[in-house]
């Protein structure tokens, strides 16, 4: 789900009456990255505080080492239940294969599958069965129904707990949303943004036709969670976060609907609310401060009041939301390192809280000025007049990159370092991916 598919961001065709409130009762980041724009290596850097760099983690289909120290592993052992709902997309034996609770990095409650883009009865496992099972229906409302039985059986307990809920929908090659919902949206009233070619403005209207209607869905998701919280009297000292793994290019600068690692802000640029209105009040909030995926752990344990571990390379920003103040210096790091064939070229790329800027394989590639063109049309790295500003962008990207120790080498490179191995589209790899000594794959259990 892109950050430009809601209400709240001005969105003229999308309905998300829940979201909307979310974001008048809490805090929107509207500067957030996802730092791979792609479903694993952002789930991995969700859920460590590391970049794709340091993990390895920087293709679909590939396991999360046991070795790295997870969100559920470093709360279960500050005393939290952990529970996971939904997609994982990190353990990297097939899509469809059973995943054991050793392979589960610390989550303790566990109804979820590898990946799955029905929508409708998608697989999941639970407990500590290889059974398969099926979500009933549209299986957004159904995994909704699972979190809301979880947060009242957890709401009056002596532990806090975590939970994750993750929706597969809106992806662009998953089955439509329910009738009512698509009903919404007449194909020849939706506006088409105006970074869509002429030629392609009739299939994006179809298909933003269907994905505006998944997000109208995961809206009443969002929805029917805030209220079981609100119901079971924990909704104030609650972190509520909605977010997004990465967005869709839908046709937009000609790119196909599909692609999702390329550097514009459709593919990269996510929603991210936060409401705590126990020790962040209750008024609406909009942060420029730029937000980047290995910020989000560190930033959690922050205001939960844990420590960062040592191992985490994102920022505790908790700081900055408890005294209200801005870092408008601040510059947020995101990459494509080994791209599908076919999504575009390896970049380097930092948003700050006004410019986007992108280096590729062969130097500066694109700079745009977000505030003054939030649609990207207008790249400015060839104009002479902004030739100081390329040269700061370009020393703040660096000074990211030297950060975390990445020098921005070819995919292939990457994939020799990692010893992967890839098919021969260089696509998916092999479920077998041999790992570095330090982060050996788990054994694959027995049928």
């Amino acid at each position: 789900m892109r950050a430009s598919a809601t209400g709240y961001a001005g969105n003229p065709d999308v309905q998300t009456p829940n979201l909307d409130r979310l974001a008048g009762e809490g805090l929107n980041f509207r500067n957030t990255v996802a730092v791979s724009p792609v479903c694993t290596p952002y789930r991995a850097a969700l859920l460590t505080g590391r970049y794709p760099t340091s993990t390895g983690m920087f293709l679909n289909d590939l396991y999360l080492p046991a070795g790295e120290l997870t969100m559920a592993e470093i709360l279960a052992d500050a005393g939290y239940a952990t529970g996971y709902i939904g997609k994982w997309h990190l353990d990297g034996h097939g899509r469809a294969a059973y995943i054991p609770p050793a392979r589960r990095q610390g989550w303790q409650f566990w109804k979820a599958a590898e990946c799955d883009h029905d929508n409708y009865q998608s697989h999941y496992f639970t407990g500590e069965s290889d059974q398969r099972r099926h979500w009933e229906g549209y299986d957004a409302f159904a995994k909704t129904r699972a979190a809301q039985e979880y947060i009242r059986e957890h709401a009056g307990g002596d532990r806090p707990f975590v939970l994750v809920v993750s929706y597969g929908p809106p992806h662009p090659s998953s089955r439509p949303a329910p009738e009512p919902y698509r009903a919404l949206y007449p194909v020849d009233q939706i506006e088409v943004p105006r970074n869509v070619p002429p030629d392609r403005r009739a299939a994006a209207r179809q298909v933003l036709h269907h994905y505006y209607a998944h997000c109208t869905a995961l809206d009443h998701c969002v929805g029917e969670l805030l209220q079981t919280l609100e119901q079971t009297g924990i909704a104030d000292n609650t972190i509520f976060v909605f977010t997004s793994d990465h967005g869709g290019m839908l046709w937009s600068h000609g790119q196909p609907q599909h692609w999702k690692q390329v550097p514009w802000s459709e593919s990269a640029h996510v929603p991210f609310l936060l409401r705590f209105p126990a020790v962040l009040g209750a008024e609406s909030r909009v942060i420029d401060t730029p937000l980047n995926t290995p910020d989000i752990l560190p930033t959690l344990l922050g205001l939960a009041g844990l420590d960062v571990p040592g191992t985490v390379e994102g920022e505790d920003l908790s700081p900055l939301l408890r005294e209200q103040r801005e870092l408008p210096d601040r510059a947020a790091l995101y990459m494509s390192i080994a791209p599908f064939v076919g999504q575009g070229d390896p970049y380097r790329a930092i948003r700050t809280s006004r410019y986007t800027y992108v280096r590729g394989m062969d130097g500066p590639w694109l700079l745009f000025d977000d505030r003054e063109d939030p649609y990207q049309m207008d790249n400015l790295l060839e104009k002479p007049e902004h030739a100081d500003l390329l040269r700061e962008l370009d020393g703040r990207l660096q000074a990211e990159l030297d950060r975390i120790g990445d020098d921005f080498r070819t995919p292939e490179q990457y994939l020799e370092q990692w010893g992967y191995q890839v098919d021969e589209r260089a696509t998916i790899p092999y479920s077998q991916n041999p790992r570095p000594p330090q982060s050996p794959a788990a054994p694959v259990p027995e049928s």
